[in-house]
């Protein structure tokens, strides 16, 4: 068996303390040495000591588990904070009136992004947006609680894999009021 090295770092490539969220890096001799033909893209993944930028996020628990939390591309950037999209889902779905979540960023001239959700109710839940920003408030740092609040009837996914599409979303909650958005 062929060894393999994982670290988590933060955006500017130090490794982040345990039990905190890092892009994951990785190192073996069975990792790639590059993309075929394509000189940027691998520089873009690889550093110039032979680590490999998955793109994922994640933590490792105090049992030495890695817990992949989400993508570096999907995080949101507010007022100069990352905000973690999996998280304020998380603290959704943790709320009774809440069956799916959908949490991204949407531009905001002041702050970059501000942190916007689609949720999808669970019968039979009227939305009290209010109570939902409470809620998270009550977990998150108040630059991670979302500033809006869309109920859906459901959320766009991929047909063939299920993963919900959050460029789709933005488009949902961008969208006029009334004007039908073809998921």
């Amino acid at each position: 068996m062929l060894p393999t090295w994982v670290r988590l770092v933060d955006p500017d490539g130090h490794d982040v303390p345990p039990g905190a969220t890092g892009e994951a890096w990785t190192r073996g001799p069975a990792l790639l040495v590059g993309y075929w033909r394509d000189r940027d893209l691998t520089e873009q993944v690889l550093t110039a000591d032979g680590w490999y930028r998955t793109g994922d996020l994640a933590r490792v628990d105090d049992d030495g588990y890695v817990h992949v939390v989400g993508r570096v591309s999907t995080m949101i950037i507010r007022g100069g904070s990352n905000v973690s999209p999996a998280e304020v889902e998380a603290v959704l779905r943790d709320h009774p009136d809440v069956r799916e979540a959908a949490v991204v960023g949407l531009p905001d001239a002041r702050y970059g992004e501000e942190v916007a959700a689609a949720v999808v109710l669970a019968p039979p839940a009227v939305l009290d947006a209010a109570a939902l920003r409470e809620h998270c408030a009550g977990v998150l740092a108040g630059y991670k609680v979302p500033s809006r609040v869309v109920e859906v009837e459901q959320l766009p996914r991929n047909p063939h894999t299920g993963k919900v599409q959050r460029t789709d979303v933005v488009a949902l909650l961008l969208a006029p009021a009334g004007v039908e958005v073809e998921p």
